[in-house]
């Protein structure tokens, strides 16, 4: 059993063997904000230096650069009895609380809790894009008509195949990744993302994930890689493919969606970074809403009036 007490916490980086806690106190909160994915929190929580620990049944994630940044914790329970804990942490340490990763809901929650006690920020730039498995897998009706041409002619012009990534073909998967990038002049951003699918592919079969790739002529060509978020949407962790094949990256997402995704509602297919390329390819494909981020900002207690004579 677990009890609230900040002089116990610890924290350090997650491992592969934290999934058997995380996932099952995640899957039952039900976000669909890709913070709230473990998968997400391993292999991203190493590039931008996080740390983590359980506190009660609520999975606590800080920064490690600035402790006083935290992710708005989710869990099983009372969530003011872990923010409580978490702004006494932050207050032995002398800083400013900062919570991140809030959904609309989320900051409902807070304010409910903790009226007038925070200020808060939207970001529009780490939003996650949601769609309907139904629109995805269909691509019906004439917004989604670009889409079906394409899928068409990759389906006419090429001699394909669509697989299951197993323990054969991942390797040519690391493989292609690797050759995509080198294509695409990897730096930065694009080179940290590239390095976090190799990551995911290195631990594909330890978390159980669901991937597929297509083939052109005997090549991989595409992959992609994906898992159940919570109850009712499934999320989207990579998808890489060759533009020289056209159609390629519109007939992996379909096939991948129909093959994997059809006993879920939603697919989060996580944010755009600030990209405006990224931004446009995914707003074309018509998400249902934005699951909106905020940022809280603790505010400092207001100043005592003083007592003065009477």
């Amino acid at each position: 059993m677990y009890f609230f007490n900040h002089w116990m916490i610890i924290f350090k980086p997650l491992t592969i063997d934290d999934a058997s806690w995380v996932r099952p106190l995640l899957w039952e909160a039900e976000e669909r904000g890709a913070e709230y994915s473990f998968t997400n929190a391993l292999v991203w929580g190493g590039f931008y230096k996080m740390e983590y620990a359980r506190v009660g049944d609520f999975l606590l994630s800080r920064s490690v650069v600035n402790p006083s940044v935290y992710v708005y914790p989710r869990g099983r329970g009372e969530v003011q009895q872990a923010i409580n804990c978490i702004l006494q942490d932050v207050a032995d340490r002398g800083g400013a609380l900062t919570l991140r990763g809030l959904s609309k809901a989320a900051m409902d929650e807070l304010e409910r809790l903790f009226p007038c006690k925070f200020n808060y920020i939207s970001l529009r730039d780490v939003a996650d894009y949601i769609y309907t498995v139904k629109d995805l897998s269909e691509l019906a009706g004439r917004k989604f008509q670009p889409k079906r041409n394409l899928v068409s002619r990759f389906m006419k012009t090429y001699n394909w195949s669509y697989e299951t990534i197993t323990a054969g073909n991942i390797e040519e998967c690391i493989a292609m990744s690797r050759e995509w990038c080198m294509l695409n002049c990897c730096e930065g951003s694009m080179a940290m993302e590239n390095s976090a699918a190799i990551q995911m592919l290195n631990c594909f079969f330890a978390l159980n994930f669901k991937g597929a790739l297509l083939r052109v002529g005997g090549k991989v060509i595409a992959f992609t890689i994906g898992e159940p978020l919570n109850k009712d949407t499934f999320i989207i962790h990579v998808e890489k493919a060759f533009t020289e094949y056209q159609g390629a990256y519109q007939m992996i997402n379909q096939q991948f969606i129909r093959h994997n995704a059809m006993d879920f509602v939603y697919v989060n297919r996580e944010d755009d970074a600030g990209d405006l390329g990224l931004r446009k390819a995914k707003e074309s494909y018509h998400p249902v809403f934005m699951q909106e981020k905020y940022v809280a900002i603790h505010l400092p207690p207001a100043p005592s009036l003083g007592g003065g004579e009477r």
